[in-house]
């Protein structure tokens, strides 16, 4: 289980940094309303990632029981992080003045967190494409799953707490050719990791087993 929990907790660190209309209306809302506004505002956006991975998970159920072990489950799950990858790679970045936050109560915060991030439908595709690839890892136990994600979400989230506090300091270092740049990299990021899938795929299991090749280096290296 702690291994599990050791896993989350980059992913849930990178996924912070994902660049979109959420990162910077976050920034906005901390920067402009403060601390509380910002929180509230990411507790929307944690909702609807809940929300999502809970229809990714149950939607792609039968296809772990079916493909878990089989390669096809690495070129499904691969196909899906390399075309996200693309889409994030080439799209033009947004410019910031058309996401500033609007003023509402807390519980506006909450539903318009909500909303913006629910109606990115490449927010359910990357974390279909996610369960899909760490699903057998996790030999496809639902407690498994669940203390994985959650950890993800937690860090995710504690990761934006310090944003929030940081957001005035954060936005003013965030120039257009900046954020392409980045968006870029986790672009070429996510396409490699894709692509790696994919071949995985193809290649017999023994190719990539990773414990099988530590274990042989090993056996190779010469006695003190």
């Amino acid at each position: 289980m702690m291994d599990d929990i050791q896993a989350a907790i980059p992913l849930g660190f990178l996924l912070s940094f994902m660049i979109g209309p959420v990162f910077f209306v976050l920034l906005e809302t901390s920067a402009t309303k403060g601390f509380r506004a910002g929180v509230f505002f990411d507790i929307g956006v944690i909702i609807a990632d809940i929300v999502f991975l809970t229809i990714a998970y149950f939607s792609s159920f039968q296809l772990l029981e079916n493909l878990s072990n089989q390669p096809g489950l690495f070129v499904f799950g691969g196909t899906i992080l390399l075309v996200y990858g693309i889409v994030i790679f080439i799209k033009k970045t947004r410019k910031k003045a058309n996401l500033k936050a609007s003023t509402g109560t807390y519980l506006g915060l909450v539903v318009k967190g909500f909303l913006l991030n629910f109606i990115n439908i490449g927010v359910l595709v990357f974390w279909l494409g996610l369960i899909v690839i760490v699903g057998p890892s996790l030999d496809n136990e639902g407690d498994r799953i669940l203390v994985f994600f959650s950890t993800v979400l937690i860090v995710y989230f504690i990761t934006d707490l310090v944003k929030i506090i940081l957001a005035k300091q954060l936005k003013r270092y965030l120039t257009q050719e900046r954020i392409l740049l980045i968006k870029k990299v986790l672009g070429i990021v996510i396409i490699v990791c894709g692509i790696v899938l994919i071949t995985k795929g193809f290649l017999p299991k023994e190719k990539f087993n990773i414990q099988d090749g530590i274990e042989r280096i090993s056996e190779k290296k010469p006695a003190n």
